[in-house]
């Protein structure tokens, strides 16, 4: 097999890699990928994931079996209709089935539609109306950008003056453009965060083992939201009667409802979900793999990647098999980062086993071939082992050992998953 992947960041990485680990697949393609990615012998294209006449020249050119898309923009922008216009095989959800990650309010109305347990919410394109609304339900309370603003469009405040100031700069100052112009504010729920993906084709669900991100900057949960500064599997902390019930109450019933709003989903869906006291919650919606989840959740997959996407493609029941390892990845990112960041940063060759490298925002200096930082997640070092513990302790003593210039990353990837299972021992 001939396999494309659009895309460029350490999710892509990851995916391509995990294809390329299968003997039928001969050679993946990453439009347009980094420098990172040729380490592990994947072949990088300049064509850019925008340019959707570029990648079908290429892709019919090259033979391609089929392409696999991974990040959510080139979805919302119809590249799946586009391929198969052109009569290409191409895995994930069309511009339409996609909303359900473009629009926060497509999202909430199809679950209000199929009574799939989510946050109270209402939606605002005024600003003194959405005050108006903060002020009766006051805080915490959580403001979301309608639309894509790349993990970092969710407030999450703790007091009305937080909760009006990030309305003010959604809707007054035009901090998110257009995905912005209109707000999404929810009830505040409390409880652990987890992330569950699966397979789907059409009525079809498969799901995923479960991850658990961490958003925020810095240690402890402080600082900003970002687009994930690490993941690990598994989660002891959430039961899996709670996984049990979020496939039956989120994911099957997600699946049909795209049917009945004829919008079929095809691809990955990923439900961001809490455990509350009531049963697991959605959080959001994302129409393709997670950036960190894929790295650590793609480490327990036993089963062929590429032949589970060949299989769904082609209406076969695909094979599945995820083992028993710990996996924990940690964000590697430049200083700054989400906000203004540095550029430049030499970037680090991997040393010693057991550890892989995903490439994210690098770029290859001309004369050498080194890379350099290019971007706010730069890559992320994963490590698997037979439990948490052992995986932490592998992952952070790889990374110590990196001359990290200008970079930097959390320390407490996976704490609160030993903090639980450690607790549970005691209690014992």
């Amino acid at each position: 097999m001939k396999i494309l992947v659009i895309g460029s960041g350490g999710r892509e990485h990851a995916v391509a890699k995990k294809f390329l680990q299968d003997p039928q697949v001969e050679t993946v393609f990453c439009a347009k990928g980094n420098p990172g990615m040729r380490k592990d012998g994947i072949v990088t294209v300049a064509i850019e994931e925008s340019d959707h006449e570029g990648l079908i020249a290429f892709a019919q050119e090259q033979e391609v079996d089929w392409t696999f898309v991974g990040p959510e923009v080139p979805l919302l922008n119809g590249i799946v209709d586009d391929f198969q216009a052109a009569g290409l095989e191409i895995f994930g959800p069309n511009r339409q089935a996609a909303m359900i990650e473009g629009s926060k309010e497509f999202a909430k109305e199809l679950m209000r539609a199929n009574h799939i347990p989510t946050a109270d919410y209402q939606s605002f394109t005024d600003s003194a109306q959405a005050k108006a609304y903060i002020q009766l339900k006051g805080a915490p309370i959580v403001i979301k950008a309608d639309g894509l603003a790349a993990g970092k469009g969710v407030v999450v405040a703790e007091t009305v003056d937080e909760a009006n100031a990030a309305v003010e700069a959604m809707l007054e100052q035009n901090a998110f453009g257009e995905s912005g112009a209109k707000v999404v504010i929810e009830e505040f729920l409390a409880g652990e965060e987890f992330s569950l993906l699966a397979f789907v084709k059409d009525e079809a669900v498969y799901p995923m083992v479960i991850a658990q991100d961490h958003k925020r900057a810095f240690d402890g949960d402080l600082g900003p939201n970002t687009g994930g500064m690490g993941a690990y599997t598994p989660v002891p902390q959430i039961p899996q009667e709670m996984v049990d019930q979020a496939v039956k109450e989120v994911l099957l019933p997600a699946a049909k409802g795209m049917i009945l709003n004829k919008t079929p989903f095809t691809g990955i869906l990923y439900a961001g979900l809490i455990a509350t006291n009531d049963g697991p919650k959605v959080i959001e919606f994302n129409a393709r793999f997670g950036d960190p989840e894929t790295q650590v959740v793609l480490s327990r997959l036993d089963s062929s990647l590429a032949q589970i996407i060949d299989d769904l493609l082609q209406d076969r029941e695909p094979v599945i098999r995820w083992n028993q390892a710990a996996s924990i990845g940690v964000v590697i990112a430049s200083q700054g980062y989400p906000g203004k960041y540095q550029q430049g940063m030499p970037v680090p060759s991997p040393q010693g086993e057991g550890t892989q490298f995903f490439y994210a925002g690098v770029e290859e200096t001309a004369d050498q071939g080194d890379l350099t930082a290019a971007g706010g997640r730069v890559f992320l070092v994963e490590a698997s082992a037979e439990d948490l513990a052992t995986a932490q302790k592998n992952v952070y003593e790889a990374i110590n050992k990196l001359p990290l210039s200008g970079l930097f990353y959390r320390n407490d990837i996976g704490d609160k998953a030993l903090h639980y299972s450690n607790s549970s021992k005691a209690m014992k």
